[in-house]
């Protein structure tokens, strides 16, 4: 598993040339890449992954680009950059009064779509710095995202791990104080902002279900450290996703 939580891209375009195109220059360069050719294939996958930047072609066939990015807007603050031909000004224009970030013509260089997304990463991150952190909506470790959206867990490769309310509620807290040792008191406070149903006898049980879930050898964790004495620490970057 990559030891670097790696920013996804979601590229909707119903050229399968450009996205295998813009999927290939974008792993090679430390990103991951989804795909979609369509509104609803973009739309669902909005609600069941954590996007880090959309990609949006603007002239897709049959459907409306401007109001994809309406209905993108409506539901996430998530960056978008739209792609739009040479003499499309006005598209342009719309697109960017209506929430995107930034524009792309077409065809355009790989090299400056990365430069571009980079940009826009790091302007968005920035501003949450400088305005106070939104409702964050998924945990990145390395090999690991937790959606706290679906409450899903999966591995790099999106396989999906099954969680008890229990384990998601303690691995939610517990990345949420990253490099903190965290008590059982606090551990299970924290996780009343999910539900109810983490209690102080059931935190070790749990613990070392989710140690059998994550970590690659659970009898010598690298990821959910025990503090003797005062309570559990994760001990892998955590990236929280906004």
């Amino acid at each position: 598993m990559s030891s670097v939580p790696r920013p996804h891209v979601l590229i909707v375009d119903d050229d399968e040339t450009v996205r295998q195109l813009v999927d290939q220059y974008l792993a090679q360069n430390d990103f991951r890449v989804s795909g979609a050719s369509r509104g609803a294939e973009l739309m669902a996958a909005l609600g069941c992954q954590v996007i880090d930047l959309v990609l949006l072609d603007l002239r897709l066939r049959g459907e409306d680009g401007m109001q994809l990015l309406r209905q993108v807007r409506a539901q996430s603050q998530i960056p978008v950059i739209i792609l739009t031909g040479r003499t499309e000004e006005a598209d342009r224009v719309m697109g960017l009064e209506l929430g995107a970030d930034d524009y792309l013509t077409k065809p355009f260089s790989p090299r400056e779509l990365l430069a571009r997304i980079r940009t826009v990463l790091r302007r968005t991150h920035a501003g949450q710095e400088v305005h106070g952190a939104p409702v964050c909506r998924a945990y990145r470790l390395p090999g690991w995202e937790l959606n706290l959206r679906t409450r899903r867990l999966t591995g790099e490769h999106g396989a999906e791990v099954a969680l008890s309310n229990g384990e998601f509620n303690l691995l939610a807290a517990l990345l949420a104080s990253a490099n903190r040792v965290v008590t059982r008191d606090q551990l299970i406070e924290m996780s009343r902002r999910y539900d109810n149903e983490v209690y102080d006898r059931a935190v070790d049980v749990q613990i070392l279900r989710l140690r059998r879930k994550l970590e690659r050898n659970p009898a010598e964790p690298q990821i959910i450290l025990t503090e003797r004495g005062a309570g559990y620490r994760i001990a892998v970057p955590v990236e929280a996703v906004y």
